[in-house]
């Protein structure tokens, strides 16, 4: 019940133009069709999202037209389940020790995980009281982590997906392609 009181709340003093992309659950900007996924794996990598997914911003200078607070230089590469765009299970794309799960500006619910050598995955925007895993936890790829959602800076259900070297965003599609996981 208070979910839902602070999302109505929400939507009341949310701009006009969020309403319909919230109870929607879609995101800004034009979505191509992303390739059917089961629980694929490449070596010691895999996707966060099963199934079928479309694709939303992807990494670079992407502004969202008539969004204010939305980061024009995008760090990351939104993806959105088409069989449940809200609630569907976030996985660890490969294994490592969770480093942040909670609260975090900008993406709102989100789980963070060292894979050692540098690399962190950051997965944002996930559904408030949905977190499965906690800081400290040592995960396996494809262990659930939560429940894709709309939190912090966002307009609509979907998976901030974003990977870190040594502290410093890079572009995910190139990283995941050479393991043979394209996110196109």
């Amino acid at each position: 019940m208070l979910i839902i009181s602070f999302i109505l709340g929400g939507l009341l003093f949310a701009p006009a133009w969020i309403v319909p992309l919230a109870i929607a659950g879609s995101v800004a900007g034009p979505a191509a069709p992303g390739p059917v996924h089961g629980a694929v794996t490449s070596g010691n990598w895999g996707y966060p999202l099963e199934g079928e997914w479309t694709v939303g911003r992807g990494s670079g200078w992407q502004p969202v037209d008539g969004c204010a607070y939305c980061p024009s230089d995008h760090k990351g590469f939104d993806m959105t389940s088409v069989a449940m765009p809200c609630g569907a299970i976030i996985h660890a794309a490969s294994a490592g020790h969770v480093i942040n799960a909670g609260p975090t500006p900008g993406w709102g619910n989100t789980v963070r995980i060292d894979h050692g050598g540098g690399i962190v995955t950051l997965y944002g925007h996930m559904q408030w009281d949905s977190l499965l895993v906690a800081v400290g936890q040592d995960v396996d790829i494809g262990t659930p982590l939560g429940a894709e959602g709309s939190t912090g800076k966002s307009t609509g259900c979907h998976l901030h997906y974003e990977i870190q070297r040594d502290g410093v965003a890079i572009d995910p599609e190139p990283f995941m392609a050479a393991l043979g996981l394209p996110l196109q």
